[in-house]
């Protein structure tokens, strides 16, 4: 049961922060949309990890990874600018 919570919640970030995007209420920039993207893809690569189900390990992992990215550059910016 707590499996199948999780991969709710993830797979709703992930899909909220697309949803948000494509009504024009979040840019794929702003940090909520990363963050989104970030939490949703974790949880979901967690609940594939336990399961080993190796495709969605592959998916969730790599696009927590590409959501992480923008992030930590923008971190980077704060941090020089």
């Amino acid at each position: 049961m707590l499996y199948q919570i999780v991969s709710v919640v993830g797979a709703t970030l992930v899909l909220l922060a697309y949803a948000l995007s494509q009504a024009g209420r979040l840019k794929p920039a702003d940090l909520a949309y990363g963050v989104m993207n970030f939490v949703g893809a974790s949880l979901l690569t967690w609940v594939a990890v336990v399961d080993w189900r190796v495709g969605f390990i592959l998916l969730e992992s790599v696009w927590a990874v590409l959501s992480l990215m923008p992030l930590l550059r923008r971190s980077a910016l704060r941090r020089t600018g």
